[in-house]
């Protein structure tokens, strides 16, 4: 017999939503503009063999992200650096292979909102205003900090700007492994690379893999019914799960000989000979996103035998935030991911998921 713990289920969040990518008030670019930081983006088009150019092209643009080693972060709150990257653009930085819930931990946001996630004694050390973490239990043991680079009272000379620079330079130094990823539309100016070029700095390139999965098992889906319908059409719930199975690589065929898995395809489903999965992986930043889903979007502009496709992305399992500013914490998974199934009449269904460390998606 189980223990109590293990038998019972971690909490999770799944929210559910349906629009169409081409009405005026639709609010799927912003959602992808809400989640900061994703670390894999997968899309998956059934019944495609051969990746069209203007895809690739999309897949080609998502660009450089940097590396920086050991950068004090208070060199993030230096007026050159906000006057270069954070007013200039969307400016994404984020602590490399630090713990949420062992580690301190910081993110510089688009909007200028810099996150800082500290333990007890950082956080006494520091002396600088902030609020105890959501998810440390009865004894807070972590504090979340948020400095607004962009407010009108934190200019250099101003007391505010002092104090947190002088916290974080001489009262309490902290210095971390950091992903830096810069957007602007075209604007003259300094690049992260030339900017830290006396850091140890270095470009990195995302990692793009493509394969073709063969008789796939697919579900029957009806964009207007997230419920679906017993032998008609399955729900948005058993797409999502599918979806997992597929982008894991767990068979499907439900055999009696299999340790591993007994799950099997919902129904009513259909078998498509063959189906396009590309998976992008690095510090991918959310206009990219948006770019590769228009391209998608536009894939249903001439006839296509799929019905629909899907574009999934996972944020960072030991991000401080998920979705805007709400913060994100580990548990058991640090689960926080979205995913897009895009129906041939550009309608489209939106799935949010969260772990137990998090609060319900926008």
């Amino acid at each position: 017999m189980l223990p109590a713990q293990l038998g019972r289920a971690p909490r999770h969040l799944l929210v559910c939503e349906r629009g169409h990518a081409r009405h005026p008030r639709s609010r799927h670019a912003a959602h992808v503009r809400d989640h900061a930081y994703s670390c894999r983006v997968s899309f998956l088009i059934p019944e495609c063999g051969l990746l069209p150019e203007v895809l690739k092209s999309a897949i080609a643009d998502f660009g450089e992200y940097y590396l920086v080693r050991n950068l004090p972060i208070h060199e993030l709150i230096a007026h050159e650096f906000m006057d270069a990257f954070v007013k200039k653009g969307s400016c994404y930085a984020l602590t490399y292979k630090t713990k949420i819930d062992q580690d301190n931990t910081a993110a510089l946001l688009p909007n200028g909102k810099l996150i800082l996630s500290v333990d007890k004694d950082t956080y006494e050390e520091l002396g600088l205003q902030g609020r105890p973490s959501r998810y440390s239990g009865r004894k807070v043991m972590r504090y979340i900090i948020t400095v607004d680079l962009t407010d009108a009272g934190f200019h250099p000379e101003s007391k505010k700007h002092n104090r947190v620079l002088w916290a974080l330079k001489e009262k309490k130094p902290l210095e971390f492994d950091f992903l830096l990823a810069w957007y602007n539309t075209g604007a003259e100016g300094s690049t992260l690379m030339s900017y830290f070029s006396k850091n140890q700095i270095q470009a990195l390139k995302p990692k793009i893999t493509f394969s073709t999965l063969r008789d796939l098992q697919c579900p029957v889906l009806q964009s207007n019914d997230l419920q679906g319908k017993p032998e008609e059409s399955c729900s948005t719930e058993e797409l999502f799960e599918w979806l997992g199975a597929v982008l894991n690589q767990v068979s499907l065929d439900n055999k009696s000989s299999s340790f591993l898995s007994t799950y099997c395809c919902p129904e009513p489903n259909t078998v498509v000979e063959k189906a396009f999965l590309c998976t992008i992986t690095g510090f991918i930043i959310p206009e990219k996103i948006i770019q590769l889903l228009e391209q998608l979007c536009c894939y249903f502009g001439e006839p296509k035998l799929a019905h629909w496709l899907t574009l999934t992305v996972h944020g960072f399992a030991d991000s401080p935030v998920s979705w805007r500013e709400s913060e994100h914490g580990f548990h058991k998974g640090g689960e926080n991911l979205y995913n897009f199934v895009i129906f041939r009449n550009l309608d489209y269904w939106l799935h949010m998921a969260v772990g137990t460390h998090d609060d319900c998606p926008p």
